[in-house]
């Protein structure tokens, strides 16, 4: 059976899977479709977390900015895992203990004033809409490769799939096709893993291939990539070149952000009580380490194979001729996300740190994906694979649909326009606006302000500077009032935004920047790292604008002291 047909009927099968536990689930009430009922069991909730948390950043992009960026990009992995410990430590159980739908309600309530919620509702809709731009370039990167369409062609078919099982499934049916994505996806990613550790260290577990000696060298696998990245002109992999600064910021950025992140929150929404709230956010943990323990053996094993590859008798001798090129290289051709320019036209691949003399242009989002072609697996592995991507990404395209489907229906045409609308009235709402959120993401995915994982770390950014103060205030904080809160989330939204624009372009059209994050605006802090900056912005505006205006009132003083208390769960209360 030839790879293209393999392809189709393994993608096909798990698309049929997700597609059959949207029905089986299909949300009949508004709290399944906001909230799965409250019915989730924690572990259920746990994998579900983990795959909504794992996108196409963290399958897709991840090991592919850890490759190229080495020491630099493992900021990723400590920001991205360090914010679920944030999260489940001081947001999650009092968020479910106050017992609200979507976290726009909890704002609006913790503030008394709608003018928050609406504040919250639109910094949300910028977050997730630049985060699902992620997303969608990772479907189509997956698809261009493995059903051999062009990328844009690719991008339509994923938002098709994604806009039936989201629309038709909400809450419930999005919580159980994550578990079978989830199933998928780790599966995807780790026996690739485990067949390239053992092809280049004898070492079947790639976290610890990662720190053991290379056969071809008999030296550590790492000492062996330094050596050949240096003959090439490229810097040490375990060297830091980016400044301490702005690694800093960027680590905290990811943080705050990843506990700020809606679609991250509303998952403990979905599960009975408080404890179970914990629960989960531990169990999401453990399903995360599976995948983040791999990825740097992923990135730095990828980046080894693919000089190989271009240098098959080393990187002293001559390199591999274009006609030779291996079948993969043809592949990812086609996709338009790798390129070979014979600048010097010798008919040879030259693949160097100087970018005058640099002819072979590799896409950073194809590593994952190409890494079993690239190892010479098995058919079987690279249609997994393809599979594992496409779940990677469906799966968190669809809880930040659902988290903006929420904010528009419930936070705004339910609370504030129609407060009289029906149950039924409200889902149709709820799914027209995920319609039209699915149809912005599609065409904003079509030209992404970067790769998969640097757009992500910008919505990141977004989230840290304008939600995650005011949940944390609003927690841990009787004095901030609501005009407190509303001046800090614009504060912080409209800086880190502005930030961003004058960075990567006006509301990412290329060309319209001002800087770059080579030569940035600010010292050396760049746009993925300046959320950290509009978060201390939010809390410093927030609590002087509280400071010169009226005391919040006692009633919600007494509400901020019974959510400070995370046992029980106060069941949800529609508004």
């Amino acid at each position: 059976m030839d790879q293209f047909t393999l392809n189709l009927l393994v993608v096909g099968a798990t698309f049929a899977l997700y597609i059959g536990i949207a029905i089986w689930a299909r949300a009949g009430s508004t709290s399944e479709f906001y909230a799965a009922g409250r019915g989730v069991h924690p572990v259920v909730n746990g994998m579900a977390t983990g795959a909504d948390w794992m996108s196409a950043a963290s399958f897709i992009s991840m090991a592919g900015i850890i490759a190229f960026g080495g020491y630099n990009t493992s900021a990723y992995l400590m920001g991205w895992t360090g914010g679920y410990v944030l999260l489940a430590m001081l947001l999650a159980p009092y968020l479910r203990k106050f017992g609200k739908f979507t976290v726009p309600e909890f704002i609006g309530d913790r503030f008394y004033s709608q003018t928050a919620r609406t504040v919250a509702v639109i910094c949300l809709i910028v977050a997730s809409l630049t985060y699902v731009i992620g997303q969608m370039t990772g479907v189509g990167v997956a698809f261009s490769r493995f059903l051999e369409v062009d990328k844009l062609t690719g991008l339509l078919i994923g938002a098709a799939i994604v806009f039936f099982y989201a629309v038709i499934g909400g809450m419930k049916g999005i919580t159980y096709t994550q578990v079978a994505q989830y199933v998928v996806l780790i599966i995807a990613y780790t026996i690739p893993a485990i067949f390239i550790s053992l092809q280049l260290t004898g070492n079947a577990l790639p976290p610890m291939g990662l720190f053991s000696d290379a056969t071809s060298s008999g030296e550590p696998l790492l000492s062996t990539l330094n050596g050949l990245l240096n003959d090439l002109g490229f810097a040490n992999y375990t060297e830091q070149t980016d400044t301490t600064l702005n690694m800093f910021l960027f680590t905290v950025s990811l943080m705050i952000g990843t506990a700020g992140l809606p679609h991250v929150i509303v998952r403990f929404f979905t599960v009975p009580t408080v404890k179970d709230a914990r629960y989960s956010a531990g169990w999401a943990l453990v399903f995360i380490a599976l995948l983040y323990l791999t990825a740097p053996a992923v990135g730095a094993m990828a980046r080894l194979n693919l000089i190989n590859t271009v240098y098959p008798n080393g990187t002293t001798e001559q390199p591999l001729a274009y006609d030779d090129r291996p079948e993969w290289v043809s592949n990812w051709e086609q996709t338009g996300l790798l390129s070979f320019e014979d600048k010097n036209g010798d008919g040879l691949i030259q693949y160097v740190a100087d970018a005058d003399a640099n002819e072979f242009i590799v896409n950073r989002d194809i590593i994952t994906l190409a890494n079993p072609e690239i190892a010479q697996l098995p058919a079987w592995v690279i249609a997994l694979v393809a599979a594992g991507g496409l779940a990677a990404a469906l799966s968190t395209a669809a809880g930040l649909l659902m988290a903006i489907s929420s904010a528009v229906s419930h936070d705004l045409i339910k609370s504030q326009i129609n407060p009289e609308i029906s149950e039924k009235g409200e889902l149709l709402s709820a799914r027209v606006s995920m319609g039209v959120a699915i149809v912005i993401a599609t065409y904003l995915g079509a030209n992404p302000p970067g790769f998969a994982a640097q757009t992500v770390a910008l919505a990141f950014g977004l989230a840290a500077a304008s939600i995650f103060p005011a949940l944390m205030m609003g927690i841990f904080s009787k004095r901030i009032n609501n005009t407190g809160a509303v001046a800090g989330m614009v504060t912080g939204l409209i800086v880190t935004l502005v930030y961003i624009f004058l960075h990567k372009g006006w509301f990412f059209i290329p060309g319209t920047n001002s800087f770059t994050d080579a030569e940035p605006l600010l010292l050396s802090i760049k746009s993925t790292s300046f959320g950290a900056i509009g978060a201390l912005l939010n809390f410093i505006v927030a609590y002087f604008v509280s400071n010169a205006t009226e005391d919040t009132p006692q009633e919600i003083k007494d509400l901020v002291e019974a959510v400070r208390v995370p046992r029980g769960s106060s069941a949800a209360v529609d508004h």
